[in-house]
C-alpha cells in the first residue's frame, strides 16, 4: 500500500495578544469524525463473482469485531432463518445483516454465474491498496487466448496471464474492467464487468483544540481528527504536528493528540496536523526465506535432467543438463538421429548392436541414421534411412470469427475449421444442424474458413469435419446466437372502453415483433420518462395508471435489446372528463324580479370535456336546452310573467355523465292592477245613518296589498291584504259623505287607482222639516227654490264631472259594480256644515286631503257647492 499524507492547519493566537481574532479561528474540540457503530459483512474470499455451484462463508459482527450474541440475514428484502453469526451463501442477490442491535450493514452482491467465464474482483478498493483482479473459465473449458480489458480498451499483459494486477490503485485505475478469450472447440468468451471504483482511505485531518479561549500559561490539547473505514480498520494511521512548519514533540506517532502544557506567547503562530499510512516498511515487512534441494543418482542414470520449482502460481522448469557416466571399461556407445536431431543413445559391451524404439508420430516423417564410437575409436555414421508416416487427422476445432462478441444480424461472421494433426490432402465440411453448408480441401494443415452473412435462421448448432483418408474426425458442436435487433414497437392502449374517461385505469402494450431478448421497453408522455421494464424472454411490457385530465396528449415507447433501439409512432390520447355538477346563476336587471323583466339562466359546469349539453327547467318542465361546442356554459332568456315564479334547474350532459344543479328559486312580482271600488248600502237609496262598506280590490298583483280609500280625495283610511285579494271600509253615513270615492292598491311596484264612485244620501232631518210643514204656501215656493235649486246644482256637478273625466277619465269616472247599489248623479242634498275646532276655521276630515287626481282641491269644490246651494 502506498504511503498516503493529509494536512490541516490553524492559527493560535494567545487571549492576551489578539482575543477577537481566537473567536474567529479557534474551534473547540466537539464532534468527533467517528463513524457511527454498525453492522458489517466480511468475506470468505475477496471476490464477488463465482460460478454456479461453488459457495462462500459471509461473516457478520460489529465494528469492534465482536461476535454478535443476536444475528439477522436478509437477501434482498427477505429476511432468512440463519440466526448464525455466519451464512454459507451459493444463491445469487443482495445480502445484509444485523448484528445484535446495531445498524444493518451495506448491501453486499454477490453474483454466482452459469457463464464460462468469470472476472473476479474485490467488493470495495481504497486508494494505495493493490488489487488483484483474477480471470477464471469454468472447469473443462480451455481458452487458447486470454485478454483483459479496460473501458472496452484491451490492456497488454505478458505470458498471457489469467491475473491482472493493479498496484498502488489511484483514481486513474477507475473504471470498468473484463476479460475475454477464444474457447479451443468454439467461439470467443467474455467475462462479467467489474467495476472499480477507488474510495478516499481517510479524509483530510481536521485540527482541533481544547479551548476556544486561551489563557497565557494554561495547557492546551492539539486534536488531528481523522479515521480509516471499518473495512479497513488494520490500516495504521501515523500523525505529526507542526507549528510554522516546524515539527513539534516527537514528529511522527501513532496518537492523533498533542498536549501543550502551558501556552506563552512565544508559542503563537500557525499551527497544523499531519496524516499518513505506514508503508510495508515502515510496518516491518520481512522478504520470503530461500530455499533449496539436491538430490544423489546412481551411476547408470546417465541421460539429460531438469528440476522444476513452484510457489502454487504455476510450476516452473530449469533447463536441461547432460549427464554421462562413464565405467571403468569401454563399451560400443551408439547414438541415434532424425534429421541431426539427437534421439538417444545406448551402450552396449565391446561388440554387438543397440536399439532404439519410439512411438511413430507425424513428425517422425524424415531422413535417420546413428553413430557408434569407444574409447578405441572415433565416432562412425551409417547411411541415412528415410521413413514416411501417415497421420489420421486429429480432432479438428471449429472457431468463430465475428465482428463483435455479440453477433447481430447481419454480421458477416467466419467459421474456420482445422485440424492440429493429419497428413494431407485434407477434407473440410461444414454443417448447421447436421445440414452440410460448404466442404473445401486443403493441402497444408492450417485449416479453412467459411464465410456468412448472418440472418435469424442462422442461430443453431454447428460442428465440420476433417478426412484424410486415414481417418475422419468431428469437431465439437458449438452454438451460434444470432441476436436480432428489435423492430419497430407498436404501442397500443388497453382501456375499459372506447372512450377513456379520467378515473379509468388504462394500460400501455408496447411490443417490438422481431428481436433478441432481453428487451428493453421505456413508456413516455410528451418526451417525459413514465417507466420501463424488461421482457426477458421477448414478447412486450404494460405500463398501467390511473387517468387524470394531465394524461391527454402525445405517448410513445422505445424497444432495445443492447443492439438497437427503436421508437414507435405516437400515439394520441384524450381523456374525456365527466362534467361537474353544474351551477344555475339567474341575472336580472333588478333585485327584485317584475313581470315583464326579462332575465338570463345561465348554467355552467367548471370541469368537463366538450360539447356540453346544458337543459333548462321550471318545475320539473323542460324550458329549451342549448349546447357549449367547446365547453363553458349556455343561457336561456325568459321574459317574466306571474306564472314564471317558481322553482330552476339546469342539466349539463356531455355524453359521460348527467349532473343537475341545485334548484334556485324565482319570485315574480306582479304590479298591481287598476283596482275597482264597490260601495255595498243596506238598500238602494243610501239614508243618513246608513252603514257602508266601500270595497276595493285589485284582480291581479303580487301580495301584500296596500289599500287606501279617498272621499273626495281626502283619506279615510287604509287596510293591507297580505294574501291578495281585496279589502273593505266601514262609514256610517252623514250628510257630509255624499260625494265621489276612490281607492288605491299599492304593492311596492307603483299604486293604482280605482274609478270614482258618486254617492248621493237622501232624507232630512228633523230640525228642517218642521218648518216646511207649517204653511202650505211657504212649503211649495220653498220646494220651487230647492227645485230650481237642485237642478242648477246638478247641471253644475254634470258639467263639473264632464270636464273631469275629459281631463283624466282613468281617475276621474265612475264605476259600479252589478252585485252592489252604485250611486252617483242622485239629486239629493246634504246640508254639509263646517266643523269650527279651537278656534280655528279647520276642515272637515271628509273636507280636508291631499290635492285631487284631476288636479283640484275637491274639499274646496264642495264647500263651493254648499255655499251656492245656500244661495239658492
Amino acid at each position: 500500500m502506498r504511503k498516503l499524507v493529509f494536512e490541516s492547519q490553524l492559527l493560535v493566537v494567545p487571549v492576551f495578544m489578539l482575543l477577537w481574532m481566537t473567536l474567529l479561528v479557534l474551534a473547540p474540540v466537539s464532534e468527533q469524525l467517528v463513524t457511527p457503530s454498525k453492522s458489517m459483512i466480511s468475506l470468505q474470499f475477496p471476490w464477488t463473482v463465482f460460478f454456479q455451484g461453488e459457495s462462500m462463508d459471509l461473516t457478520c459482527k460489529g465494528f469492534s469485531s465482536h461476535s454478535p450474541q443476536t444475528t439477522k440475514w436478509y437477501l434482498g428484502r427477505e429476511e432468512l432463518k440463519n440466526r448464525a453469526s455466519t451464512l454459507n451463501v451459493h444463491q445469487s442477490g443482495d445480502y445484509k445483516c444485523q448484528a445484535d442491535d446495531l445498524p444493518e450493514s451495506n448491501t453486499v452482491h454477490l453474483d454466482f454465474s452459469k457463464a464460462s467465464l468469470i472476472l473476479q474482483g474485490p467488493l470495495d478498493v481504497f486508494e494505495g491498496e493493490s488489487v488483484r483482479l483474477r480471470c477464471r473459465a469454468r472447469a473443462k473449458t480451455e481458452l487458447n487466448t486470454l485478454v483483459f480489458y479496460k473501458n472496452n480498451e484491451a490492456l497488454i499483459l505478458p505470458n498471457n496471464s489469467p491475473e491482472l494486477h493493479i498496484n498502488g490503485a489511484n483514481l486513474e485505475h477507475n473504471g470498468e474492467y473484463h476479460c475475454a478469450g477464444y474457447k479451443e472447440t468454439c467461439c470467443e468468451a467474455s467475462s462479467n464487468t467489474v467495476r472499480i471504483q477507488v474510495q478516499v482511505l481517510f479524509p483530510r485531518p481536521v485540527l482541533r483544540t481544547s479551548s476556544n479561549k486561551p489563557t497565557e500559561g494554561s495547557p492546551l490539547t492539539l486534536t488531528c481528527e481523522t479515521q480509516v473505514p471499518p473495512q479497513r480498520s488494520h490500516v495504521q494511521l501515523q500523525f505529526r504536528f507542526l507549528r510554522n512548519s516546524q515539527t513539534l514533540g516527537s514528529g511522527w506517532s501513532s496518537s492523533p493528540g498533542l498536549q501543550i502544557p502551558a501556552m506563552w506567547r512565544e508559542d503563537s503562530g500557525f499551527y497544523s496536523c499531519q496524516a499518513k499510512t505506514l508503508t510495508l516498511d515502515e510496518i516491518g515487512a520481512r522478504p520470503w526465506k530461500e530455499r533449496s534441494a539436491s538430490i544423489s543418482l546412481p551411476a547408470e542414470h546417465s541421460g539429460n535432467y531438469y528440476c522444476t520449482a513452484d510457489n502454487g502460481y504455476g510450476p516452473q522448469r530449469s533447463e536441461a543438463v547432460r549427464l554421462s557416466i562413464i565405467k571403468r571399461f569401454s563399451p560400443i556407445l551408439y547414438k541415434f538421429y532424425h534429421e541431426y536431431i539427437p534421439l538417444g543413445s545406448s551402450s552396449t559391451p565391446s561388440a554387438g548392436g543397440a536399439s532404439f524404439g519410439f512411438s511413430v508420430t507425424a513428425e517422425h516423417s524424415g531422413k535417420y541414421y546413428c553413430t557408434a564410437e569407444n574409447s578405441f575409436s572415433s565416432s562412425q555414421r551409417s547411411e541415412a534411412v528415410s521413413l514416411s508416416v501417415l497421420v489420421p487427422v486429429s480432432r479438428p476445432i471449429l472457431t468463430c470469427r465475428s465482428p463483435r462478441a455479440q453477433t447481430v444480424v447481419g454480421d458477416v461472421i467466419e467459421l474456420h475449421c482445422e485440424t492440429l494433426r493429419g497428413s494431407p490432402p485434407i477434407l473440410y465440411k461444414f454443417y448447421h444442424e447436421d445440414v452440410m453448408l460448404e466442404s473445401s480441401t486443403t493441402h497444408s494443415r492450417r485449416g479453412t474458413s467459411f464465410r456468412v452473412s448472418l440472418t435469424a435462421e442462422h442461430s443453431g448448432n454447428y460442428f465440420c469435419e476433417a478426412s484424410n483418408g486415414v481417418q475422419t474426425q468431428r469437431s465439437d458442436t458449438m452454438t451460434l446466437s444470432v441476436t436480432i435487433p428489435v423492430s419497430r414497437p407498436v404501442l397500443t392502449l388497453r382501456a375499459p372502453r372506447e372512450q377513456t374517461v379520467e378515473g379509468d385505469m388504462v394500460e400501455l402494450y408496447c411490443e417490438a415483433l422481431r428481436g433478441s431478448p432481453p428487451i428493453l421497453y421505456n413508456f413516455y408522455h410528451e418526451d417525459v420518462t413514465l417507466g420501463s421494464s424488461t421482457a426477458p424472454s421477448g414478447g412486450g411490457m404494460s405500463f398501467r395508471f390511473s387517468l387524470t385530465a394531465k394524461h391527454s396528449g402525445n405517448y410513445f415507447c422505445e424497444a432495445s435489446n443492447g443492439v438497437q433501439t427503436q421508437r414507435s409512432n405516437t400515439m394520441t390520447l384524450s381523456v374525456t372528463i365527466p362534467v361537474s355538477r353544474p351551477v344555475l346563476t339567474l341575472r336580472a336587471p333588478r333585485e327584485q324580479t317584475v313581470e315583464g323583466d326579462m332575465v338570463e339562466l345561465y348554467c355552467e359546469a367548471l370541469r368537463g370535456s366538450p360539447p356540453i349539453q346544458y337543459k333548462f327547467y321550471h318545475e320539473d318542465i323542460t324550458l329549451g336546452s342549448s349546447t357549449a361546442p367547446s365547453g363553458g356554459g349556455a343561457s336561456f332568456n325568459l321574459s317574466l310573467t306571474a306564472e314564471h315564479s317558481g322553482n330552476y334547474s339546469c342539466v349539463a350532459d356531455n355524453a359521460l355523465e348527467i349532473q343537475h344543479s341545485e334548484v334556485v328559486t324565482l319570485n315574480v312580482t306582479v304590479p298591481v292592477s287598476h283596482p275597482v271600488l264597490t260601495l255595498r248600502t243596506p238598500r238602494a237609496q243610501a239614508v243618513v245613518g246608513d252603514e257602508v262598506e266601500l270595497h276595493c280590490e285589485a284582480l291581479r298583483g303580487s301580495s301584500p296589498i296596500l289599500y287606501w280609500f279617498y272621499h273626495e280625495d281626502v283619506t279615510l283610511g287604509n287596510s293591507l291584504a297580505p294574501s291578495g285579494g281585496g279589502a273593505s271600509f266601514h262609514l256610517s253615513l252623514t250628510a257630509e259623505h255624499s260625494g265621489n270615492y276612490s281607492c288605491e292598491a299599492d304593492n311596492g311596484l307603483g299604486a293604482q287607482r280605482s274609478e270614482a264612485v258618486t254617492l248621493f244620501i237622501t232624507g232630512l232631518t228633523e230640525s228642517r222639516s218642521g218648518p216646511v210643514a207649517s204653511g202650505i204656501t211657504g212649503g211649495l215656493l220653498s220646494g220651487v227654490s230647492l227645485v230650481a235649486a237642485a237642478l242648477l246644482l246638478h247641471s253644475w256637478f254634470s258639467r263639473k264631472a264632464g270636464q273631469q273625466a275629459a281631463s283624466d277619465p282613468s281617475r276621474c269616472s265612475s264605476g259600479s259594480n252589478p252585485q252592489d247599489p252604485t250611486y252617483h248623479n242622485v239629486p239629493g242634498w246634504v246640508e254639509l256644515q263646517p266643523v269650527y275646532m279651537n278656534g280655528e276655521d279647520q276642515r272637515h276630515p271628509a273636507l280636508a286631503g291631499p290635492k285631487g287626481w284631476c288636479g283640484k282641491d275637491l274639499g274646496l269644490e264642495m264647500r263651493r257647492n254648499y255655499t251656492q246651494t245656500q244661495k239658492v
